[in-house]
């Protein structure tokens, strides 16, 4: 569970998570189309990249972080003015596994960093809450932007695994 109760969520802005990258044992990606139907490509992505790393019993929890920062990436990410063909197509979504620990992490085109909600927020407004779901449910999350010529960020949420 996370650690930040009932405060204002704050991820560890422009941070990567604390594993060393030369040590990851499996890792899978995949590009998401600029349609609300990528929600549901990114769950079956989950569930079968978990089923080959034996971590089936984790699905439950991993799949709604992955939701979540999949459908804030495709909401604040692509403009609802862009016409559907241009839109800019890279929401990637990552899977990496080290030994005791596995991050999902979600690429999108977007400058703008993740803005959670207050607690004590209008809890029925819909947007918001995406973040407060991650940092639940995940062991800890944090963004950083793309570097070079790039645009955009990565959103990642990291679970211990037992």
């Amino acid at each position: 569970m996370g650690t930040n109760g009932s405060t204002m969520l704050e991820p560890l802005r422009q941070g990567l998570p604390p594993l060393d990258p030369s040590a990851v044992s499996d890792t899978a990606s995949v590009a998401l189309p600029a349609r609300y139907e990528a929600v549901g490509s990114a769950r079956k992505f989950t569930r079968t990249t978990l089923g080959q790393w034996d971590l089936e019993d984790r699905f439950d929890d991993v799949a709604l972080v992955v939701s979540e920062l999949v459908t804030n990436a495709l909401r604040h990410a692509l403009p609802a003015d862009a016409p559907r063909e241009r839109r800019d197509p890279s929401v990637r979504l990552h899977l990496m596994r080290w030994a005791s620990r596995l991050v999902c992490a979600v690429r999108d085109p977007s400058d703008e960093s993740p803005v959670a909600r207050d607690a004590d927020d209008d809890f029925s407004a819909e947007s918001g809450r995406g973040l407060f779901l991650v940092d639940s449910f995940s062991d800890g999350w944090g963004w950083h932007p793309l570097a070079g010529a790039t645009r955009g960020k990565v959103v990642w949420a990291l679970f211990r695994l037992g």
